[in-house]
């Protein structure tokens, strides 16, 4: 028995931005669908059920951090993260390999796999693409990506070529490894921003994308439209017949963008983390609630929202939960922005059946603007 299968239900006749279905084996996602970030196994300051209550269809969680803490056999005898957690709709674990690349100080990269030290003690520790394999089927999301070389903005052609080609080999040695048929592998697309670098990494992927296919190495610092490029350079050759994953990218206007290119899943931990600064995504703009503008303001943060922190509490009061550093104020903004991108994401889905995405970004960027 087959446990995913997309059903591709309309493309948007004037920018070719795509609606579906993905069906996996907790349960359907509709598409195109932003993926809320629970790194340790939880969205931060947010409650599984306000998720459920806030439109979220799948949450991510890192192979790389629930590998130190609590560690993966310890998930594997609670009975696999969606028993652990409590979440019984679709996980997608990422491989560790960005994490491993940005967060540990130390770290040598050999074909064999990557050598580094723990962030949290130093501890030293190997990811092979059989390690990571291993861990994430410990895991038991139902989507897991592929062990990759992230390869950094401003990599020289030599070395963003020798990280394509390690990604490459290092996917053969997934696919070798990998055991359990009720998870779906996703192949990542590497190459920097060189064009002949990223289309013969997708070449490749693509022949081993039976469930979806992921794009990496993207928003890690570049012009936005330099990302752009790389992806209509890509979109072309992109499968038609399985989910397409951008990964890391969530500011509203990327993920607009990312849709109107034909791209289907989005991740970004964004939303949590302006939260937790004090900011919001409102239909009219970022809204920064510490600002003293706000402090006497009694309206809610965004009356176009039904959240229960616009629909309960002011912009007046939320100003003053986060200058006395008040978790509530983390964990209502979260909420809300959470909703927002859920929301966006449905209304260009409405949209891309309509045939009328061009129109409803050009009635977003008015009202919103573009994010710097």
């Amino acid at each position: 028995m087959k446990h995913f299968r997309f059903e591709l239900q309309h493309i948007d006749k004037h920018t070719g931005a795509r609606a579906g279905v993905f069906h996996t084996p907790h349960g359907d996602i509709q598409t195109p669908v932003y993926m809320p970030v629970g790194t340790q196994a939880t969205v931060k300051g947010v409650y599984p059920r306000d998720l459920k209550e806030a439109g979220s269809q799948i949450i991510l969680s890192n192979t790389y951090h629930l590998y130190l803490r609590p560690g993966d056999e310890l998930v594997k005898k609670a009975g696999g993260l969606h028993k652990f957690m409590n979440w019984d709709k679709p996980i997608l674990t990422d491989s560790g390999g960005f994490q491993v690349f940005s967060l540990t100080k130390l770290n040598k990269i050999k074909d064999e796999g990557v050598y580094f030290n723990s962030h949290i003690d130093g501890s030293k520790h190997l990811f092979t693409p059989e390690k990571v394999m291993a861990i994430e089927e410990n895991l038991g999301a139902d989507i897991i990506m592929q062990f990759d070389q992230c390869s950094e903005y401003g990599y020289t052609h030599a070395q963003a070529e020798i990280a394509m080609e390690r990604t490459s080999r290092w996917l053969e040695r997934c696919l070798a490894a990998k055991t359990r048929d009720d998870q779906a592998l996703f192949p990542i697309i590497q190459g920097n921003f060189y064009d002949d670098l990223r289309m013969e990494s997708l070449r490749r992927a693509k022949q081993h994308a039976a469930d979806g296919i992921a794009i990496g190495g993207l928003s890690v610092g570049e012009p936005k439209s330099l990302m752009y490029k790389m992806l209509d350079l890509m979109r072309p050759e992109l499968p038609e017949s399985v989910p397409r994953y951008l990964m890391g990218v969530g500011s509203p206007d990327c993920l607009i963008e990312g849709v109107k290119r034909g791209v289907d899943m989005f991740d970004c931990v964004l939303a949590t983390r302006i939260a937790r600064n004090g900011t919001a995504f409102t239909s009219k703009g970022k809204v920064v609630v510490r600002n003293a503008a706000y402090a006497q303001d009694f309206t809610p943060l965004d009356e176009k929202c039904n959240c229960y922190c616009c629909k309960n509490y002011t912009k007046a009061y939320l100003r003053h939960l986060v200058n006395v550093n008040e978790m509530l104020a983390s964990m209502l903004l979260s909420l809300h922005n959470i909703t927002f991108l859920h929301k966006l994401m449905a209304d260009m889905r409405e949209a891309i059946f309509a045939d009328s995405l061009t129109d409803f970004a050009d009635k977003f960027y008015s009202e919103f603007g573009k994010c710097e």
